[in-house]
């Protein structure tokens, strides 16, 4: 599983949405292209960001199936569980998950 660590969101959804796209949706689907399944860390944000990260890991998954895509949101060791959980679950795909 390929991890790629999105940083440099800004904090209005929309902004955050829009520099998501241009600048790590690429490197995604390339990773999904190659063959490998994928999960995105985003840093936490608030409940408004939530509507474009679904849709968006959502489309990601649809588009690219069999291989497998998840969003996870958080820091430090909630996202190494996260994956390690994922590395064994190969069933979900197309989730956006929040860990602590």
């Amino acid at each position: 599983m390929k991890r790629v660590e999105v940083e440099g969101l800004p904090e209005e959804p929309l902004a955050a949405a829009g520099l998501f796209h241009q600048n790590w949706l690429d490197p995604i689907e390339r990773a999904l292209d190659e063959g490998l399944d994928v999960m995105a860390v985003l840093v936490p944000a608030d409940h408004t960001h939530s509507d474009w990260r679904h849709a968006a890991v959502a489309m990601l998954a649809r588009k690219h199936t069999p291989h497998r895509v998840n969003f996870i949101a958080g820091e430090g060791r909630g996202v190494d569980e996260a994956e390690a959980y994922l590395a064994d679950a190969p069933g979900v795909t197309g989730q956006y998950l929040q860990v602590t």
